[in-house]
């Protein structure tokens, strides 16, 4: 699929202009979408607040995924060198045009992030990704962020809370999302957002989160797709012992995965999301080795 894109115009202005997103929608004849997970984030402080979680020095290069009612592009577009703004609700972009006109510094993309060349938007150049995304993107998001042959230098996103506590788990215990996270970055939580800081408000609180990829996997890459198939097959069954897990989403005996599990350190009546990644790779390794 490809993606159309509008022109900059030349004059930059302050990052305050504003004009609030329900009257902002009533202009332009337009309702949120709730299939798309659209909550528009408004509040001037919270906005501030990701400014800083992103540490902007006034010349990245900035990639916003989901760029909405522009408020947030805004910001970044006074705080940054140059910011691409990917929208996929069509209906939003002539509204996200009108708030953005007087920026020279904003590129807008009609597009779908997940079918888009990253490469091909920033041109090959270092890049920061800056963005508040809807809950139904989160976890296809951040695997393209994090997997695409062009990564960002970093990664702020404003998720849902409980899918950040996912991702940074306040225990040990892991779950399928911070377990394929940190296999490729360092995660944060930075800071809150209220969900009264967004139009319409939704049901939960938002949570600033870091992500901060590492130059290269901590895993041998040749691994990862054998870590995979047996994380997604522990935790189809999270309550179940890892070793009944794996041996009915694997299809493999019984004595086949205890040797497996015990090589590896892990025992086999632990539950999947106790297992920590240096042994999610071994094991990986045991099977490989094995097949």
């Amino acid at each position: 699929m490809g993606f159309s894109m509008i022109e900059p115009t030349q004059i930059k202005t302050n990052a305050f202009k504003s004009i609030h997103p329900r009257k902002l929608l009533v202009r332009y004849g337009l309702k949120p979408d709730k299939s798309l997970g659209q909550n528009f984030l408004f509040d001037r402080s919270a906005l501030q607040k990701i400014i800083r979680a992103a540490k902007l020095s006034g010349d990245e290069t900035v990639l916003e995924v989901g760029a909405g009612l522009g408020s947030l592009t805004r910001h970044l577009a006074s705080a940054s060198g140059e910011v691409i703004a990917v929208e996929f609700d069509r209906r939003l972009i002539p509204a996200l045009q009108f708030i953005t006109e007087d920026l020279h510094n904003v590129s807008i993309i009609e597009g779908d992030i997940l079918k888009l060349n990253i490469g091909d938007l920033v041109k090959g150049k270092p890049y920061l990704v800056v963005a508040n995304i809807p809950y139904n993107l989160t976890s296809k998001l951040i695997r393209l962020l994090l997997e695409t042959p062009s990564p960002a230098e970093n990664i702020i996103l404003t998720i849902q809370k409980e899918v950040a506590e996912r991702i940074v788990p306040r225990k040990r215990d892991l779950s399928l999302l911070s377990l394929s996270v940190s296999l490729y970055a360092i995660s944060t939580i930075r800071g809150s957002i209220a969900a009264g800081s967004f139009y319409p408000k939704p049901s939960i609180d938002s949570r600033i989160l870091e992500i901060t990829p590492y130059k290269e996997p901590i895993v041998d890459e040749d691994l990862i797709p054998t870590l995979f198939k047996m994380a997604r097959a522990a935790f189809n069954q999270k309550r179940k012992q890892i070793k009944n897990s794996l041996c009915t989403g694997l299809g493999v005996e019984a004595h086949v995965v205890e040797q497996w599990l015990l090589a590896s350190g892990i025992e086999p009546s632990q539950r999947p999301q106790t297992v920590q990644l240096e042994q999610w790779a071994s094991l990986a390794g045991q099977m490989r080795a094995s097949t």
